[in-house]
C-alpha cells in the first residue's frame, strides 16, 4: 500500500469509479458514460472533462482541417506535374525539396520559425504565442479575424509541410500507375489532348489512394498538434493532452484518446463517401438477401 493512503480512501475511490462491481457491470457503466460523453472530472483542473474538451476541440479541428485542406490543394497539382514530367530536372528538384521537407522534424521547424520570423534574433513578422493579440476585445470583427489568421500562419505551416510532402509523393506514384494503363493509351490514340487525358481520364482514379489516406491523416494531425500547440501556446486539445500527461490526469487522457478514436471513424466514413464522388462507378447499395 502507498504511504499515507488508507484502506478507507482506496475503498471510497473504488466505489466512486464503480470498481467494486463485477466486470460486466463496470463495462456497462463505462459504455454508458462514453455514449453520454461523461468522462468524469479532471484531476488537475477539478472541472468536468467534457467541458474542457468542448472549449478546445474547435481550435484543434480548425488547425487540422485547415492544414489538411491546404496540403491536398497543393500536393495534388505537384504530384500530377511530377508524374507527367517524370525524370525531368523539375521533377528531380521537386523530389529533393519534398524529401527534405518530409525529413524535417516539426519541433525544429517551429523553433527555427520562431527564431527567424517570430521576433527571436532576426525578423519580427509573425506572432508566436496564443491565438490573439493583447487588446483583441477592442478590435472590430474583421480585425479580430485577421489577427487570428496571422497568429495561425506559423502553426498551420508546421502542421502542413510534412503531410504535403507525403501526399505529393503518393499522388505522383498513383498517377504514374494510372497513365500507363491501357485505357489511357486508348484515350491518347483517339487524339485527345494531354490535358484532357490527364485531368478527365487519369485524375479520378489517381485520387482514390489519396482519399484513402484521409482516414488516417485527420486523427494523426490532431495527435501531432501536441508539439505544435505546446510550442506556440495554443489552447487546443494537443496542449491539453500534454498537460494531462505531465499531471497524470487520466480522465483527460482517456477522453482525448476516445475523441481521437471517433475522429478516426469519421475519417474512414468521409473517405468512403468521397470514393463515390471521385469515382461514380463506386456506389453503395444494400445487399439483397
Amino acid at each position: 500500500m502507498l504511504e499515507g493512503v488508507t484502506e478507507e480512501a482506496i475503498q471510497k475511490t473504488r466505489e466512486l469509479y464503480g470498481l467494486d462491481k463485477p466486470l460486466h457491470v463496470q463495462y456497462a457503466l463505462w459504455a454508458k458514460r462514453i455514449v453520454t460523453l461523461d468522462f468524469g472530472d479532471s484531476i488537475k483542473f477539478k472541472r468536468p472533462v467534457w467541458d474542457m474538451i468542448k472549449e478546445r476541440i474547435p481550435i484543434s479541428i480548425t488547425l487540422a482541417l485547415t492544414s489538411l485542406i491546404i496540403a491536398y490543394i497543393i500536393s495534388i497539382p505537384i504530384g500530377i506535374y511530377s508524374a507527367t514530367h517524370q525524370y525531368t530536372r523539375s521533377d528531380t528538384i521537386n523530389t529533393l525539396i519534398l524529401f527534405i521537407l518530409y525529413s524535417l522534424p516539426s519541433f525544429w521547424v517551429a523553433t527555427m520559425l520562431i527564431v527567424f520570423l517570430g521576433g527571436g534574433d532576426f525578423f519580427d513578422i509573425f506572432p508566436v504565442f496564443g491565438l490573439n493579440s493583447i487588446g483583441v476585445e477592442k478590435m472590430t470583427y474583421w480585425e479580430r479575424f485577421w489577427d487570428t489568421v496571422w497568429h495561425l500562419i506559423l502553426p498551420i505551416f508546421c502542421l502542413t509541410y510534412a503531410s504535403l510532402a507525403a501526399l505529393s509523393r503518393y499522388m505522383r506514384t498513383a498517377m504514374l500507375e494510372v497513365i500507363r494503363m491501357d485505357y489511357i493509351v486508348t484515350a491518347r490514340s483517339k487524339g485527345l489532348s494531354e490535358r484532357v487525358v490527364i485531368l478527365k481520364h487519369a485524375l479520378r482514379n489517381s485520387l482514390i489512394p489519396i482519399v484513402t489516406l484521409l482516414a488516417s491523416l485527420l486523427p494523426t494531425m490532431i495527435g501531432g498538434s501536441i508539439i505544435i500547440e505546446t510550442i506556440f501556446t495554443i489552447p487546443g486539445m494537443g496542449r491539453l493532452m500534454w498537460e494531462a500527461i505531465l499531471a497524470r490526469d487520466y480522465p483527460v487522457i482517456m477522453a482525448e484518446l476516445t475523441i481521437v478514436s471517433f475522429l478516426t471513424l469519421f475519417g474512414i466514413l468521409a473517405a468512403d463517401i468521397l470514393y463515390s464522388i471521385v469515382d461514380p462507378r463506386i456506389v453503395f447499395t444494400k445487399r439483397e438477401a
